[in-house]
């Protein structure tokens, strides 16, 4: 049973992330039309078009085929973006203590991080974090709620402070 609920779960959050809104069209009062949607590069870009988390099996940190496919979708955007800096955010499901979460959150952010350094993204460009079971992104007190906060979220944090500035040091 439990088997079943993860499989339609996965499905779901497979469908979800490879979702894209539809872009409006908006008249400039020239007779061309504009397309709008989220800035390019921008965080809500990440969400929107790319997929901004990855998640794991209860008490795992190893790499699933569908979270491999969305960081290798999320490394294919970086590159596209190379001043743009982020964030992997390591987080784990309310069970367990919590020197045992942060270390499990810290190993899915650094994996996720690594796996975007294999495919070619510069490390000092990714910074990891570990929340632990402090930040649960669903209600509940069951697998379903429970899969949903094992979880590692990418984050824009802005410019790549050494890309693109022109500076000399």
């Amino acid at each position: 049973m439990n088997i079943k609920l993860l499989g339609a779960f996965a499905a779901v959050a497979l469908l979800a992330a490879c979702a894209k809104p539809a872009a409006t069209q908006m008249s400039t009062g020239n007779g061309a039309a504009m397309t709008t949607g989220p800035a390019p590069g921008s965080e809500e870009d990440l969400v929107a078009n790319v997929g901004d988390r990855v998640f794991f099996g209860f008490n795992a940190s190893s790499l699933t085929t569908d979270a491999t496919t969305t960081l290798s979708h999320q490394a294919g955007w970086l590159q596209k973006f190379p001043q743009i800096a982020v964030l992997v955010a390591g987080n784990c499901d309310p069970r367990g203590t919590e020197e045992y979460n942060l270390a499990l959150g810290q190993r899915r952010a650094d994996g996720a991080r690594d796996y975007l350094v294999a495919q070619g993204v510069n490390g000092s460009r990714i910074q990891t974090i570990s929340y632990g079971k402090d930040r649960p992104v669903a209600q509940g007190n069951d697998e379903g709620s429970y899969s949903q906060d094992r979880n590692a979220i990418t984050s824009v944090q802005g410019h790549n402070p050494q890309e693109g500035t022109g500076a000399s040091s």
